[in-house]
């Protein structure tokens, strides 16, 4: 699994992981925060909330025109200096003002024109490190390993989120309000660590650098790979086809932090007890990664000597997980931003699953192409919206932001997991058939293109968040049939996209 992969692709994946820790972090209570802090209703929450996600994942299409002009490492570092100033803005506090509301403006303002100069063009840079035929192969697997390495950062976030807030409010003093900017300091922290590590780590991806220097005529990018016009416009539709696809996919998997946080909020039982509650410690969840690596390691083994590591391992992580449980308190409490812990732990977790999986239907001629994952995740994406919707039809409306109900926290854990493996089969794969079939002179903008997809989804999850007034099962049924629909349209082009890749 981690074999034959490029050196470059660990320092870049944690420099991600870096910056992702800071931006979940954030984004964890970015919601909640907009309620507490100014009293915005849902409503204009979530318009401030996906107006923000859109911009953020709009911007990388002219990050990734500015970088097949000027260069994609000069891009990164620059759209990091100004990411780091972003959330510098925000982690003042300032009160709930008009002045404090129009710096929380261009604090998001600059948070955005960061990430889309550096997002995107430093995944073009992973995608250029799998150009040498050696590692061409790896691509589609080193795509989920960069994806894996990311969600390392989020799978930490709520729970820092929470914490830091916490200790800001019992031992600094600080109102509930004034706390939420402690949890933006920490972003601030981990894009520096971001800085660091990509610097630091040059030497392992500076031949990607290098290459991009020598494509460069003047201002100008030199086609390399001799493609016909008609070609290069047949790969350009299909990858337009893919992101229509991927607009809705990114609708429903972004509820995570709007209807289904606040489903988390107002729905779902505030206390936890038992083994349930064990899931709710983020040290747990990371017990449970090592295991699954552990087993991974055992059985890739090729002698007794090589399984003796990921055994202990494994043995630690157990003997662990039987402390814990053995000093579980009576009750743990539930703050709805901790839910959103789940998706990346399923993401570190199942990402070696997902590999093996592949990497066996590979060897038997049998791996799905990049579209048919894509397609398959859309179907994934319906199922964990129908069973929100099988919960939901005797749960009450609610306008108004009070807890209502006392739901089994076992739901959206399980729906994050659905949405999870909808995500693996989607994202790091979509990602990777980008950088894949793109023109090398529009290789930019289309990933730019990719991120515009999930820009326009990040905006559609308003949607949602203005139906809340409404019966629950019909807010979860709409999502549920979009992703139905998406899926439809992607399997009915299927042979179109099949040629390109």
């Amino acid at each position: 699994m981690f074999e034959g992969q490029p050196k470059g692709l660990w320092t870049l994946a944690l420099a991600n992981t870096g910056e992702r820790f800071g931006y979940y972090t954030m984004l964890a209570v970015f919601a909640l925060f907009l309620g507490e802090n100014f009293g915005f209703a849902a409503g204009t929450a979530s318009e401030i909330y996906t107006w923000f996600l859109t911009a953020v994942y709009f911007l990388p299409l002219f990050g990734g025109m500015a970088a097949d002009k000027w260069g994609y490492n000069r891009m990164v570092i620059i759209g990091i200096i100004i990411m780091f100033i972003g959330y510098l803005l925000l982690s003042l506090p300032m009160g709930g003002n008009m002045v404090a509301a129009l710096v929380m403006g261009l604090a998001l303002a600059l948070v955005s024109i960061g990430t889309g100069l550096f997002k995107g063009n430093l995944q073009v840079m992973v995608g250029d490190l799998y150009n040498e035929a050696k590692f061409a192969d790896k691509r589609d697997s080193g795509f989920s390993l960069f994806y894996m390495a990311i969600n390392v950062g989020a799978l930490f976030a709520p729970t820092a989120a929470i914490k830091v807030m916490e200790w800001a409010q019992n031992s600094l003093g600080y109102s509930k309000a004034d706390s939420y900017h402690f949890a933006f300091a920490v972003a601030c922290v981990s894009v520096i660590v971001s800085i660091l590590i990509y610097f630091l780590g040059k030497r392992t991806y500076s031949h990607v650098i290098g290459n991009e220097k020598k494509m460069k005529g003047g201002s100008e990018v030199v086609e390399e790979d001799n493609m016909s016009k008609e070609e290069v416009k047949e790969r350009i539709i299909c990858l337009c086809l893919v992101f229509a696809v991927v607009v809705f996919f990114w609708m429903a998997f972004h509820q995570n932090g709007l209807t289904l946080t606040w489903f988390a909020d107002e729905f779902t039982a505030t206390s936890s007890s038992g083994v349930q509650s064990m899931m709710f410690d983020v040290l747990n969840l990371v017990a449970c990664i090592f295991i699954v690596f552990g087993l991974f390691g055992v059985f890739q083994s090729k002698n007794i000597k090589g399984a003796i590591t990921p055994g202990l391992i494994i043995i630690a992580a157990v003997g662990y997980l039987a402390y814990k449980y053995a000093s579980l308190p009576e009750s743990v409490s539930l703050s709805a931003p901790i839910f959103q812990q789940f998706n990346a732990c399923f993401v570190v977790m199942l990402t070696p699953v997902s590999i093996a999986l592949f990497g066996w239907l590979a060897k038997k001629g049998k791996e799905p192409k990049a579209p048919v994952k894509i397609g398959l995740g859309m179907l994934v994406a319906a199922v964990a919206y129908i069973l929100m919707m099988s919960f939901s039809f005797n749960l009450p409306a609610t306008d108004h932001p009070n807890h209502v109900a006392d739901v089994t926290p076992n739901l959206l854990v399980s729906t994050y997991l659905i949405l999870t493996f909808a995500e693996l089969l989607l994202s790091p794969i979509g990602i990777s058939f980008v950088t894949k079939v793109a023109p090398t002179k529009y290789k930019g903008m289309m990933m730019g293109g990719w991120f515009v997809a999930t820009a326009l989804g990040n905006k559609l999850v308003s949607i949602p968040g203005h139906m809340w007034d409404m019966p629950l099962w019909i807010v979860w049924g709409t999502l549920a049939i979009i992703c139905l629909v998406a899926a439809l349209f992607i399997f009915s082009i299927i042979k179109k996209l099949n040629r390109v890749s």
